[in-house]
């Protein structure tokens, strides 16, 4: 198959994504930037019919029909897998793939921030993920999650759409399962895993308010809950979040905040000096300070807290980029485009 074939060039140029559009030469992104493979040939509708039909059960083509488009993970013969995402686009169908490490990265190998590594050691409390799509939060809730995996002995499940990286027990018990194959929605599977012992719950993504709601809640009742946002920095996240909720429950969910939250990692993948990309993060612990802000509402003042809070681990973009020109994996030029451009993916 023609994916096959593409699928082999993204690798051999380590790139993050291929692209399938009808009419169109294939893509893969490289570094950030898109490339066209010139030597192959154009997309047609029936090159990605072939594919979604040979990989598919009936049931999920006929899901796919209702809702115009359906995220999956292929696994390709050389043991590639990728999540794909197959949409409608002027009619014609359309193909995005994300390439998934065979090897899931330790929290060395992506430079998490130190913090963390306290966090995911304490029973109960919300860790969240933030950044925009494409920026690394499942890799970093995986490499978390791996962590926990060799160093406790722990009950871990993890609710994902679709699930991409596979997980081998070693000193926990890991329970993956994905949308639409073991389970139904997030807020269910959330409702159901609390009546599964739980020590760690991972939710891939916080939706809606029924999640983001029950989420919260399993993180206040005795389990350390990781979960991703697609917000650009910290105060965003939590105001994402509280104006998630009708302006009757918001006083609610900010004392449960200000109580379960023990920290906001956002993050951002720019270009590395000598190619290559690498994640930048600004850290938010959720201290008396910030806790009192996110009770009174005051959540524009977090970035000040942010920025005086190293001493509580707590790094802001500005630091971290300036932290990352002095490693020499960024360049000046881009540190300052990002710094200055602080909603730039």
């Amino acid at each position: 198959m023609l994916i096959d074939t593409v699928l082999e060039t993204a690798v051999k140029h380590r790139a993050s994504d291929i692209h399938f559009a009808v009419g169109l030469k294939p893509f893969i992104r490289v570094d950030g930037q898109l490339f066209e493979l010139k030597k192959e040939s154009p997309v047609t509708n029936k090159i990605i019919s072939d594919f979604i039909n040979s990989v598919l059960t009936k049931e999920q083509l006929a899901i796919m029909e209702e809702r115009k488009g359906m995220d999956f993970v292929y696994a390709a013969a050389d043991s590639v897998r990728i999540r794909v995402n197959v949409h409608f686009e002027k009619g014609n169908l359309g193909l995005v793939g994300r390439i998934i490490p065979a090897t899931i990265p330790t929290m060395e190998d992506i430079d998490c921030p130190d913090i963390l590594y306290e966090f995911i050691k304490q029973e109960s409390g919300l860790i969240l993920v933030t950044g925009p799509a494409g920026s690394g939060k499942s890799t970093t809730l995986a490499a978390m999650i791996r962590k926990i995996n060799e160093e406790r002995s722990a009950n871990i499940i993890t609710l994902e759409d679709p699930i991409e990286y596979l997980h081998t027990p070693k000193n926990s018990i890991i329970k993956q399962r994905e949308l639409g194959v073991d389970m139904i929605s997030f807020e269910e599977a959330l409702r159901q895993a609390l009546r599964e012992d739980p020590n760690v719950v991972m939710v891939g993504e916080m939706r809606d308010l029924e999640t983001i709601s029950t989420t919260v809640t399993v993180a206040e009742t005795g389990h350390l809950v990781l979960a991703t946002l697609h917000t650009h920095n910290a105060p965003q996240a939590i105001d994402r979040i509280i104006d998630m909720f009708p302006p009757s429950q918001q006083g609610q969910i900010k004392m449960q905040l200000s109580l379960s939250l023990k920290c906001v990692v956002s993050q951002k993948l720019v270009p590395r000096e000598g190619g290559g990309r690498v994640a930048i993060r600004e850290v938010m612990v959720n201290s008396p300070a910030v806790a009192n802000l996110i009770r009174l509402g005051k959540v524009e003042q977090i970035a000040s807290v942010i920025e005086t809070g190293s001493q509580q681990g707590m790094m802001s973009y500005k630091f971290a980029f300036r932290e990352a020109e002095k490693k020499g994996w960024v360049s000046k030029a881009t540190a300052k485009f990002y710094t200055e451009n602080p909603f730039s993916a």
